[in-house]
């Protein structure tokens, strides 16, 4: 393709490609240099013209020597469109969803309902790329920009015509998924994380509202988990922009929740669609994974889904990776859990999910990492102290800290918890104390795969630990 093409002149120059790392430079790319928190891209638009950079999209400020200079007073946007362009086509049918807890778990779950359809579907997001026969992990909840636009245009060209991504705040500010059209986006829930990097609560809904005040279509649906304090602002942007609305919940009013029943294995809802009520054997565990279920069905009916045949699919549901994921069963009996509940408000809502089915006691390990609000790790501790019959501190990701003093946080919440250092004894030690009526939640690693310390990776699965534990 064409500089010109792309730039809407009659530049000849071939374009090979795009790097948003200097290091990633090949000869031909358009080269991003964006100002960030840590770097300052622009420092190093020298280094990726010498590496063949033929273009620079940057802030009119910049200083762009021996490349075309694309100015731009909001360059990351810039860049997104215009590789947008470039990486196209894109997969026909496209959904986001934001919120702090439960975007992965909607987006793989309106995956396989789009799977139960007949459809060829895939999912992006923290589990990484994930389609019919492959799952390709990339490390962020929203990849980068060109890793993103390069997936989409790898899975039009496998035949992939429906897609589910996660729209983190973060990719949201950042403009990492700019530029396919997305007919539909939904949102969970807000709460407090990512403080360190928005500053306050409302910088960071700010960036979330963007899925619905700019990212979706002007034609697209906005589907809204009513139940949310916070549901009234983003039902409001919609209406501004004339989306169309689909309310889930309790106090949803197109898709509107009955009755729900915990069982042994799930639970039964009854829902409601347009005056016709509908019952579903849902079998994840939980409220949250009912609202979770009950969004990804909304967005399957938004982007053209038959209503009774998606919500009849919710029965053939399978738990998501490190989502209530039920590990193992003790030798007492016990069933143990691991989520990748890492905030107060996801660790409450684990806890709740779990509270209904357990007739003995709700064992349950705390954690804190790293790069969060270190308000966080108190506010876990009074959680998991209310919530919990029995909680034991154990470590998660302590990198560069003093992995004692992130304890200490947490223990300042929770000061009758058990306090084990190492998390393989944590888990084991949670198991023994566990009875044939209890049940053991396993909190904050979730689908990881590996301890953070300093600056290496252990591996570290909590599941396959669970198991060996209670083998």
């Amino acid at each position: 393709m064409r500089l010109g093409t792309l730039l809407g002149s009659d530049d000849a120059t071939p374009v090979t490609g795009f790097a948003i790392d200097h290091r990633k430079v090949a000869p031909g790319n358009i080269f991003g240099a964006f100002k960030g928190s840590v770097v300052n891209g622009e420092d190093f638009i020298p280094a990726a013209i010498a590496a063949g950079a033929v273009a620079v999209v940057a802030a009119p400020r910049a200083k762009v020597v021996g490349a075309v200079h694309v100015a731009d007073s909001d360059p990351r946007r810039a860049f997104a469109l215009i590789a947008a362009r470039y990486f196209a086509p894109f997969p026909e049918t496209i959904v986001a969803v934001t919120g702090t807890n439960g975007k992965t778990s909607t987006v793989e779950l309106t995956r396989q309902l789009w799977r139960m359809a007949g459809l060829s579907a895939a999912s992006i997001g923290t589990l990484g790329v994930t389609t019919p026969d492959e799952r390709v992990v990339t490390g962020l909840t929203t990849p980068d920009i060109v890793t993103f636009l390069s997936n989409m245009a790898g899975l039009k060209r496998e035949g992939v015509t429906h897609v589910a991504y996660e729209a983190s705040s973060h990719g949201l500010h950042q403009y990492r998924a700019e530029g396919p059209r997305v007919a539909a986006g939904a949102f969970t829930n807000l709460s407090r994380d990512h403080l360190d990097y928005h500053g306050d609560m409302a910088a960071y809904f700010t960036a979330k509202l963007r899925l619905f005040s700019e990212v979706i279509a002007d034609d697209g649906v906005a589907v809204v988990w009513a139940d949310d304090d916070h549901a009234h602002r983003v039902v409001d942007l919609a209406r501004e922009r004339g989306l169309r609305l689909i309310r889930v919940g309790d106090a949803g009013d197109e898709l509107r929740i009955i009755e729900r029943t915990p069982t042994q294995l799930g639970q039964t809802l009854t829902v409601e669609w347009e005056g016709t009520r509908h019952k579903v054997n849902l079998p994840l565990i939980g409220a949250y994974q009912a609202a979770n279920a009950l969004t990804s069905a909304a967005l399957v009916i938004a982007t053209g889904g038959d209503v009774a045949t998606t919500l009849a699919n919710l029965a053939r549901l399978q738990p998501v990776r490190g989502r209530l994921e039920r590990a193992c069963i003790t030798r007492a009996g016990a069933p143990v859990y691991v989520d990748y509940a890492h905030t107060p408000d996801a660790l409450e809502a684990a806890i709740a999910a779990l509270r209904p089915h357990a007739k003995g006691k709700l064992i349950a390990t705390s954690e804190s990492w790293r790069d969060k609000a270190t308000g966080e790790r108190k506010e876990k501790g009074k959680v998991a102290a209310r919530d919990a019959d029995i909680v034991i501190v154990t470590d998660d990701n302590p990198r560069s800290e003093d992995p004692a003093s992130i304890r200490q946080m947490i223990l300042e919440g929770a000061p009758q918890a058990t306090e084990i250092g190492g998390r393989r004894d944590a888990i084991a030690k949670a198991i023994v104390a566990a009875g044939p009526a209890d049940i053991v939640l396993l909190a904050g690693k979730g689908h990881e795969q590996g301890q953070i310390v300093g600056d290496k990776v252990l591996p570290f699965d909590d599941v396959t630990v669970a198991r060996e534990c209670a083998a």
